[in-house]
């Protein structure tokens, strides 16, 4: 019981946050990508999927983390209690479960198309490579966004294997979003990672912060109603475009005080409310489309 209490522990389970920023973008490219006048049971199930996957790559990626950031985790206050940074659970195991949840990934991975499952098998090294960029450059949280966000393409050519410009562009705004979230996020430990080394663009930007913020949220926003417009979306999606702007301008960014880290992670938290905002918008127009 005690070593179960350990790995949920070290798998976040009692912070979903990650879990769903990490689905969302998944949903967002399903939804875009699904015809919902045809039999939409493809889309309950593939919803299904990308919701475990989310679980289980996610939970990996914890580990992973953990893993490689063990010597720094024992440093930083809010992370010197995890369980491999403790010694609680050791690197071996840590690593036997890591390799567990990714055969569990594969398998529902497999249930897709071709295309599909190739886009999966090719973010496995930057899925578990991010850890590492903190050390060598100041914009981990940019590839980040380009990790966390892969979702959305792949769910998006799960439904409709053809290419198409409109995935990407919303990608590339879930990037910015990302990068945004994520400096909010950092700020809770910029003073430790200054002294034991390590780089993001909370350390970076740490002058200028909501400047920064504000334009990658705007870049978010503006993808997103180029994506409506490609989409042939009626007037009321780009009305949920602008509710869902002044959430981030204005709560997330304008009411943002660095200096508090409650403050930072109730507007990072927010996302997840933010995630599903985007999600409705979509799903809204589709229906009605």
């Amino acid at each position: 019981m005690k070593d179960f209490k350990l790995f949920l522990d070290l798998i976040r389970i009692k912070k979903p946050i990650g879990i769903m920023l990490l689905f969302w973008p998944c949903l967002w490219g399903l939804t875009l990508a699904n015809n919902f006048t045809n039999n939409n049971m493809q889309y309950v199930i593939y919803f299904v999927y990308f919701f475990l996957g989310s679980v289980l790559m996610r939970s990996a990626g914890c580990i992973v983390n953990d893993i490689l950031d063990r010597k720094y985790d024992k440093l930083v206050e809010r992370t010197k209690d995890r369980p491999i940074a403790s010694g609680k659970v050791s690197t071996n195991l840590g690593l036997a479960y890591v390799i567990i949840l990714c055969l569990l990934s594969f398998l529902i991975l497999i249930q897709f198309n071709f295309v599909t499952i190739l886009l999966g098998l090719a973010s496995m090294p930057f899925a578990f490579s991010y850890p590492l960029m903190k050390r060598y450059t100041y914009w981990p949280q940019l590839f980040l966004g380009f990790t966390f966000n892969y979702g959305l393409i792949m769910a998006w050519f799960s439904i409709n294997p053809q290419f198409s410009y409109i995935p990407l562009i919303l990608y590339f705004g879930a990037i910015f979003w990302t990068l945004a979230y994520d400096t909010i996020y950092g700020f809770q430990d910029i003073r430790d990672d200054e002294i034991i080394g390590v780089k993001s663009t909370s350390i970076k930007f740490k002058k200028s912060p909501k400047q920064f913020i504000f334009i990658c949220y705007s870049i978010f926003i503006i993808l997103q109603l180029i994506s409506g417009v490609l989409m042939k979306f009626e007037h009321y999606y780009f009305a949920g475009v602008l509710v869902i702007g002044l959430h981030l301008l204005v709560f997330q960014n304008l009411k943002l005080d660095i200096s508090n880290p409650k403050s930072c992670l109730s507007k990072f938290k927010s996302n997840n409310f933010l995630g599903l905002m985007v999600f409705l918008n979509i799903l809204i127009n589709k229906i009605n489309f």
